[in-house]
């Protein structure tokens, strides 16, 4: 039996098997559903206005609470306070009490917010700037400064971003690409571990039905351990591909139907646009256009793979050495340990400088290069870092996958006996 004969056989299964089938065409609607129905009930947050209730005999605050499209605010000052809150209870989202005070200073520590359920978060960090602005004011007044020149000259700075090739740029572009990086990062550590656990468990399922000792004897074992792998890697490009033109599809007509700004990146792009300046906006899709989709689709596909095959061997290895899903919990913990690092150092060092030290590093070691260099991509990599990159991630598979035939080879054909690293370790060694 040849190598392309199991690819064959591994990919048939897999794309023929109900549940792959099922959740390939499921998957995208679930997702965009998802997707459609938490931005559909975000906009329906955004319109519903908090009604508030004040009781300000003194008048200390209740002038700065002004109404508007998102708070409305009543006045019961004129009732008692028992009576105030037995209304503002029925009727209101809270009542912002203010008791009789000495001075305007203690509105810091005196203004209670009552409410029947958990308070709206949001509407008290506008009440607490509101006081601070208030109590602030008061302060400055105290000692003798004009708190409005004050404010008339406090800065506001906008600082002018370009490239030294002359292009102009904006912070908002950077959101873009982190965006779109993170998302093509996060999706290799899912794919990886999706896949490779669908290669142990075939593995393992194999071994526990005795199939594994027929088709050994006409195959060796480091033919179908690559088998597995290149077979599930097909069976995974192709099911993303589907989800990919699937899941844009359904995007727009959902879209469409229910009027949620969720058309990816061009949604985001007139959403910003609605908050900037005409130029600004220009600026921003203009980043837009210019993000690398081709090299960053391309990447995403041979980092997929490369990754794909890196940690699907070590996955394939654990099949074999272990006799159910039970005993893999010890090993597998390891594997996932790299595709987490990646993650972190991902959102903690390429958003910040994508360009830095530890970004770069990270880019080139294997096991976290999949997830972080692709996050890297939209804000620019050279050529010959993506090259080299690429060239280690492939090279460190072939090593890695040497090791992982000879547990492979060991372990396939052993049974009863929970294996310990100290054993696979010799496994690796044994040269038979």
């Amino acid at each position: 039996m040849s190598l392309s004969l199991i690819i064959k056989r591994e990919f048939n299964a897999k794309v023929r098997n109900k549940s792959f089938i099922v959740m390939t065409f499921l998957s995208p609607l679930l997702f965009v559903g998802m997707a459609v129905l938490i931005a559909y009930l975000s906009n329906l947050n955004k319109d519903e206005v908090v009604k508030v209730a004040i009781h300000d005999v003194q008048g200390r605050l209740k002038g700065d609470l002004k109404s508007d499209k998102k708070y409305v605010y009543t006045d019961l000052s004129t009732l008692p306070v028992s009576k105030a809150k037995e209304e503002a209870a029925k009727d209101y989202n809270g009542l912002v009490y203010v008791p009789v005070l000495d001075s305007t200073q203690q509105l810091q520590t005196k203004v209670e917010f009552l409410s029947t359920d958990s308070p709206n978060m949001a509407f008290v960090d506008t009440l607490e700037t509101i006081i601070n602005k208030k109590v602030t004011t008061a302060n400055l007044q105290s000692l003798h400064f004009d708190s409005k020149k004050i404010e008339d000259a406090q800065a506001k700075t906008t600082v002018h971003l370009s490239k030294f090739s002359g292009e102009e740029t904006n912070k908002e572009a950077s959101y873009i690409k982190v965006g779109f990086g993170g998302l093509a990062g996060y999706l290799i550590m899912m794919f990886v571990i999706i896949y490779g656990n669908m290669v142990m468990r075939s593995v393992i399922e194999e071994k526990t039905n005795r199939i594994i000792e027929i088709i050994i004897s006409s195959v060796k074992p480091f033919q179908l351990m690559m088998g597995k792998i290149v077979g599930t890697s097909l069976a995974g490009v192709l099911q993303f591909l589907i989800w990919a033109v699937l899941g844009t599809i359904l995007f727009t007509v959902l879209g469409s139907i229910f009027h949620v700004p969720i058309g990816g990146a061009a949604g985001m792009a007139q959403a910003q646009a609605a908050q900037v300046s005409t130029s600004d906006a220009q600026i921003y899709l203009m980043e837009l256009g210019k993000l690398p989709m081709g090299t960053m689709f391309v990447c995403f596909l041979v980092y997929f793979i490369g990754g794909y095959f890196l940690y699907s061997s070590l996955y394939a290895a654990i099949g074999a050495a272990v006799d159910s899903e039970t005993d893999t919990q010890q090993f597998v913990l390891p594997i996932i340990l790299p595709l987490m690092l990646g993650v972190y150092v991902g959102f903690f060092t390429v958003i910040s400088d994508p360009n830095g030290t530890v970004a770069t590093v990270f880019s080139m070691i294997p096991l976290t290069s999949p997830i972080v260099m692709m996050m890297r991509i939209p804000f620019g990599v050279p050529v010959w870092q993506i090259i080299l990159s690429m060239a280690i991630l492939f090279g460190t598979f072939f090593g890695v996958v040497w090791f992982a035939a000879k547990v492979y080879r060991i372990g396939i054909l052993m049974y009863g006996k929970k294996p310990t690293y100290k054993e696979i370790f010799k496994w690796m060694k044994y040269k038979g």
